[in-house]
């Protein structure tokens, strides 16, 4: 065990693939411990991919490093260990922003008038209130601000912010001939009010399609299409996950 570790207090919040554990020694800190879960469908579909936990936490750590160094406000410290980031407290915001630069997926069965593969330029936006009960429905401007989520002003910060975490993200994965077709991103809400980058952005958070070709997919976007779940499936999609955290360590920003 590390000597940062040991400061590992109660647990506080346990999702889906992720533990968020309370630090002993440091309020305005938490650690984030990554589980092998992977869930679609609202998490109707689950498994167990053993190693995803180290994965994913090798990826979230790459990405937000390059994010931090880019001056964008994010809530990433440092990766503890193989599973473990130290980040800093905020409230999450319960809502998803999706940026969009190639139209597929779910997009295309809101607006069949589209055809896939359609460029948004700039990339197109939008914003999911997290309800697993209601599908995570799509939410507007008016009702976060009704809702009392944020506020207008933040709510135009965030969409900014998002344009410059999409750019930097997919400036990155030019880098290694990857198109970038979409992403979803989180906020958190520190203690003293200001608005970062915060959760994870991991091979469960985007889109990746090597030389923009679909059929070479990376990323979730698999487990989601599986028929029949056999260990030959799930070790592909470990594979591919194994391949995108080895990448990240090795994107650039041009």
């Amino acid at each position: 065990m590390s000597e940062q570790k040991k400061f590992i207090g109660p647990l506080l919040v346990e999702g889906k693939t992720k533990q968020i554990y309370a630090d002993q020694h440091d309020a305005a800190l938490v650690y984030m411990i990554s589980k092998d879960q992977i869930t679609a469908g609202d998490g109707a579909r689950r498994n167990v991919i053993s190693g995803k936990s180290r994965l994913s936490t090798i990826t979230t750590a790459n990405i937000f490093r390059l994010l931090n160094a880019a001056g964008i406000s994010t809530h990433f410290v440092e990766q503890i260990d193989e599973t473990t980031l130290l980040v800093k407290r905020c409230d999450m915001l319960p809502i998803e922003h999706v940026q969009r630069r190639i139209a597929t997926g779910s997009y295309l069965k809101r607006h069949p008038e589209i055809n896939e593969g359609t460029r948004f330029d700039p990339v197109l936006v939008e914003t999911f209130l997290k309800d697993d009960a209601r599908h995570d429905p799509q939410i507007w401007p008016a009702d976060i601000v009704e809702q009392k989520i944020a506020s207008q002003q933040e709510i135009d910060w965030m969409v900014q912010e998002g344009y410059r975490v999409f750019d930097v993200i997919e400036r990155a994965w030019a880098s290694a001939d990857v198109a970038l077709v979409d992403l979803k991103i989180e906020f958190g809400r520190a203690p003293q009010g200001q608005l970062m980058v915060a959760d994870v952005i991991d091979n469960d958070s985007w889109r990746l399609w090597p030389g923009g070709d679909k059929s070479r997919m990376l990323d979730k976007q698999i487990y989601r299409n599986l028929k029949d779940i056999t260990n030959e499936a799930l070790q592909d999609i470990a594979d591919r996950y194994a391949l995108v955290a080895d990448l990240t360590g090795k994107l650039t920003i041009s």
